[in-house]
């Protein structure tokens, strides 16, 4: 339910508890009197101030990732997530905490097979109106994965970041010693058949390796698991995951499906690596 992750929440303002007040839309409240009204469409924005100079995804990049994930093409992934955060979460009032949640797709498959109350958070409200549809269980917020996190010290027992920027520090802040972060990144390769046609992104090389030493200094690295999906994509599906990544951007829609519009089955690999790394013990 909601309420089951409030308590993990922090003011953004003065770092207070919050409460839940009223009915949907809910309102979070602390004790100092800061109020944050959930938008008609269930999720809150916590930003203060200037908000943020990160580059939010368009309503058109989240329209053609829900309707790709939607497909069932990255299934195996949200499958292979879910399994590797499922040990940390099985017991009644544990946490989850999905940083650059998107639609919510990997976090659902998730919630599926645990019971873990969850918060999501992304810098896109128009990803996040997806969200709170499809979880709408979970806390969703828009935050800056950059500032300070929104949750109160080792609230979370499990972190996952897809696709999303880390902030090593601040997951090492929430996550409970001995929790579990599963961080996932494309590796050499991805997509590669239709990649450098669409303008994807290429993938920069040595990407594993910096990622282990930026964590390096909070967490272990326990395990390395490399997965890949074959997939079988009509022109629509060329179009969709080009257009939900980074490089939607800088890419049209409409020249996109324009130049996939004859292709029928063409078969692509979905590279992943999934790194699951383990907060400190404390005292060690």
């Amino acid at each position: 339910m909601l309420s089951d992750a409030v308590p993990a929440l922090r003011c953004p303002v003065c770092q207070g508890s919050f409460v839940l007040r009223g009915a949907a839309p809910f309102s979070l409240g602390c004790v100092a009197g800061h109020n944050f009204d959930a938008a008609k469409q269930g999720y809150f924005n916590l930003l203060t101030g200037k908000g943020t100079v990160f580059e939010a995804d368009t309503a058109e990049m989240v329209a053609a990732r829900n309707d790709f994930l939607g497909a069932g093409h990255y299934a195996p992934l949200a499958e292979a997530i879910a399994e590797l955060a499922a040990p940390v979460l099985a017991a009644p009032g544990s946490l989850v905490l999905d940083s650059g949640t998107g639609t919510g797709h990997y976090l659902r498959t998730v919630l599926d097979r645990t019971p873990a109350a969850a918060i999501g958070i992304d810098i896109s409200k128009f990803a996040l109106r997806r969200a709170a549809r499809l979880n709408p269980g979970a806390i969703n917020l828009v935050w800056d994965v950059w500032r300070p996190l929104p949750l109160a010290d080792h609230a979370a027992d499990a972190i996952i970041v897809v696709f999303a920027p880390r902030n090593p520090p601040e997951f090492a802040r929430v996550l409970r010693p001995g929790g579990r972060m599963i961080v996932v990144t494309p590796r050499n390769g991805h997509l590669g058949e239709i990649a450098e046609r669409t303008g994807m992104l290429g993938i920069e090389p040595g990407k594993d390796e910096r990622l282990a030493e930026s964590m390096q200094e909070f967490f272990t690295l326990a395990d390395t698991i490399q997965l890949d999906v074959d997939l079988k994509l009509d022109g629509r599906d060329i179009a969709d995951v080009a257009f939900m990544g980074p490089a939607g951007h800088h890419l049209e829609r409409s020249a996109l499906l324009a130049s996939t519009a004859a292709e029928t089955s063409v078969h692509a690999t979905a590279k992943f690596t999934l790194s699951v790394f383990i907060a400190a013990e404390q005292g060690s």
